[in-house]
């Protein structure tokens, strides 16, 4: 080893290294960090979306055989796997500041049920003994409104210092705000991406939130302006991803995954709604009407932990529209499949 390796040398082999997800070089994503270069031992951080990244053997693997290769396989390689908790910026998010953790509930597609999903789990979240807040960031098709009985509800304002700041509403325990409650339902919201991302900032920066332990945030489908809005925004713990069974969910919810990655917000874990259903005169029984083998396919590849599979029943349907959410029941596959969903959260290191 006669060469001195410089820092500067070490990225010039780690930039042969690309995210097998992203389709980049560790190294211009930022996943490269702290170098040190101390005798015969190369050091640095990989810097992970998630700990639980299912990706994090092959990409150190792949680090060892670059310095390796373009320095020399000589040098010991100490690899230290971190993950990085985005930072909220310093502009006007002074009312998230008692906000302890933020959980997007996303999905790839409309019609899987992430809105049930979102209002079940900050309710079992409740129950679980936490202070709980619920934003209905769908901005063009709020139902969090109609899911809890609150239609004809309009929140109030309260003034301090020169700011007019809304207060959420209150009901079954956890604090609500959507922007359902400021435009009639009955119309299409025809906004264009900056509209839209102005809106959805005034929700969170423009309301008087006061201790809270998780905030759960219930995004529009798909990948767009308001996503990108809360990753450089809200210092999210984490996002989980709501999937249907069939195919096409699959694949739709794959993009969304991919985009959540690539602007650094950690995937707790995949939620599959609609998995199969039960009778209520049955419990015991389930039928996988939608099958059953694409959504395991796609969790087996990713790695993603499965957080929760959420069955169908008839009272489970009725219950979103007369504005008491399944999991107030207390009973029951849905309501018990949604508390071990919230235990799950608590667990997950991001969001401790």
């Amino acid at each position: 080893m006669e060469k001195i390796v410089r820092i500067d040398d070490v990225k010039e082999a780690l930039r042969h290294v690309m995210d097998p997800e992203l389709g980049a070089d560790l190294v211009s994503l930022d996943m490269i960090r702290n170098i040190a270069v101390k005798g015969n031992t190369i050091a640095f951080d990989l810097v992970l979306t998630t700990p639980a990244c299912p990706l994090k053997k092959v990409m150190s693997d792949n680090c060892r055989e670059a310095i390796a290769r373009y320095i020399s396989p000589d040098y010991e390689v100490e690899i230290n796997l971190t993950s990085a908790k985005p930072q909220a910026p310093a502009t006007d998010l002074q009312q998230l500041s008692k906000v302890r953790h933020i959980i997007a509930v996303a999905s790839g597609k409309g019609g899987v049920g992430k809105s049930t999903v979102a209002a079940n789990l900050a309710l079992a979240l409740a129950k679980g003994g936490n202070k709980v807040a619920l934003v209905d960031a769908d901005i063009y098709g709020p139902s969090i409104p109609t899911m809890f009985g609150l239609e004809e509800v309009q929140p109030q304002g309260v003034q301090e210092g020169d700011k007019t700041l809304l207060l959420p509403v209150e009901k079954y325990g956890i604090k609500l705000i959507s922007i359902g409650f400021f435009v009639d339902t009955d119309k299409g919201l025809l906004w264009r991406g900056p509209m839209a991302s102005n809106a959805l900032r005034q929700l969170f920066t423009e309301t008087r939130w006061e201790e809270i332990d998780y905030m759960v945030v219930d995004l529009p489908p798909g990948t767009g302006d308001i996503h990108i809005t809360i990753a450089q925004m809200l210092p999210v713990s984490g996002v989980v991803m709501v999937c249907g069974p069939q195919q096409v969910a699959v694949a739709d919810v794959k993009r969304a995954a991919q985009m959540f990655q690539s602007v650094r917000i950690p995937i707790l874990g995949l939620v599959e709604n609609m998995a199969y259903f039960v009778p209520d005169d049955m419990p015991e029984k389930k039928y996988y009407i939608f099958g059953k083998e694409a959504f395991a396919a796609y969790a087996a590849q990713t790695g993603f932990p499965v957080l929760a599979e959420i069955p169908m029943t008839e009272s489970a349907a009725r219950s979103g529209d007369a504005g008491t959410p399944e999991v107030l029941r207390g009973e029951g596959p849905v309501s018990q499949a949604f508390m071990n969903l919230a235990q799950k959260i608590m667990e997950a290191r991001s969001c401790r």
